[in-house]
């Protein structure tokens, strides 16, 4: 399946959704490590290497914002945000998916995380998935929570003190949930 969007950010610039390419993996990982490192949105504590990112992101289907600009000197695109779409569990119940988004520091509040997350909702459904599940939103990321019900999620419960932050704040996590179609 094609699922090659293109959207201009608040900021005017051009950016395109695609499956992730071979070539970068490399680049998704060193951003999803800076996510991680931060400390604040993925239950990881230490940067991932090449096989434990893969097994992770990679498991099922991934993809990537990149820059959309025609570099004459071919400088590959620049990598802005990514995400994951895989089945939140096994067999009988893998109708149901989960997915994971990262957006590189300096453009965050630019759109792009919403225009990820429309993509996903369209893509899961393409995909035949028929719900999407989050299973830990720490309560403290209130962009996420705020995008997630803007666009249809369902607070469906909280687990106490799921994470403890890079700076050891012990916070609560949201398990987040919408029908497909």
């Amino acid at each position: 399946m094609n699922f090659h969007l293109i959207k201009v950010l608040k900021n005017g610039m051009l950016v395109e959704l695609d499956y992730i390419h071979p070539h970068e993996h490399e680049g998704v990982r060193a951003l999803l490590n800076v996510v991680i490192v931060e400390g604040k949105t993925y239950p990881q504590k230490q940067p991932l290497s090449p096989t434990e990112f893969s097994a992770y992101w990679l498991s099922k289907d991934a993809f990537v914002v990149r820059t959309s600009v025609v570099d004459p000197t071919h400088k590959p695109k620049e990598i802005l945000g990514a995400f994951y779409l895989k089945p939140n569990f096994p067999g009988r119940c893998s109708h149901i998916c989960n997915a994971g988004f990262i957006v590189k520091p300096g453009l965050r509040g630019q759109g792009l995380g919403r225009f990820m997350g429309e993509a996903m909702l369209s893509i899961a459904a393409n995909l035949g998935y028929e719900a999407v599940m989050f299973n830990l939103v720490f309560e403290t990321n209130i962009p996420s929570i705020t995008l997630w019900q803007s666009l249809g999620f369902k607070i469906i419960g909280r687990i106490p003190g799921a994470a403890k932050l890079g700076d050891e704040q012990v916070v609560n996590a949201l398990i987040m949930y919408r029908p497909l179609g």
